[in-house]
């Protein structure tokens, strides 16, 4: 019998012990109306809303009980380093014209693997390397113009 979603808890507790869990890359946890498929061949119906970016840790609440916890799927990626502070924001600016993807933090930017993006940005000056981990990029501006948020219910407890 397929499970069913209409609410994300997010952040989930992490105490919170899941029924399962679905692991899900950056451009495949951006979710409204969707069929999941589990690792166990159970399928989850998930019928949101709104649409949704998930996150890694994440709970889809199902009806008649239990949780799905979602897992950020390690992912192909380049980390840039730049020279110093300024230098990030100079490279994100340059990402971000070209409407990437990209994870910035302090002293790296993530972005997936592009060769013709790498030789642009190690032109620039930067160190880029190849590594594998969970992509969590910022999303654009655009999405947040209506003033929504990301379409989570948060919980306080």
């Amino acid at each position: 019998m397929p499970y069913r979603s209409t609410e994300v808890l997010s952040p989930g507790p992490r105490d919170e012990a899941p029924l399962h869990s679905i692991t899900l890359a950056h451009d495949a946890r951006h979710l409204r109306r969707k069929l999941l498929h589990l690792e166990n061949d159970d399928v989850v119906m998930l019928d949101l809303k709104e649409a949704v970016m998930l996150a890694d840790g994440d709970l889809l609440v199902l009806e008649g009980g239990g949780h799905i916890r979602i897992v950020a799927a390690s992912e192909a990626l380049y980390e840039i380093r730049p020279r110093d502070p300024l230098h990030l924001v100079e490279l994100a600016w340059h990402l971000g014209n070209r409407h990437l993807p990209a994870q910035i933090e302090t002293g790296r930017i993530l972005i997936s693997r592009d060769p013709v993006i790498r030789a642009m940005l190690e032109g620039l000056g930067a160190a880029v390397v190849e590594i594998s981990e969970p992509f969590h990029p910022l999303r654009g501006a655009y999405h947040a113009a209506g003033g929504h948020d990301h379409g989570h219910h948060h919980h306080h407890g």
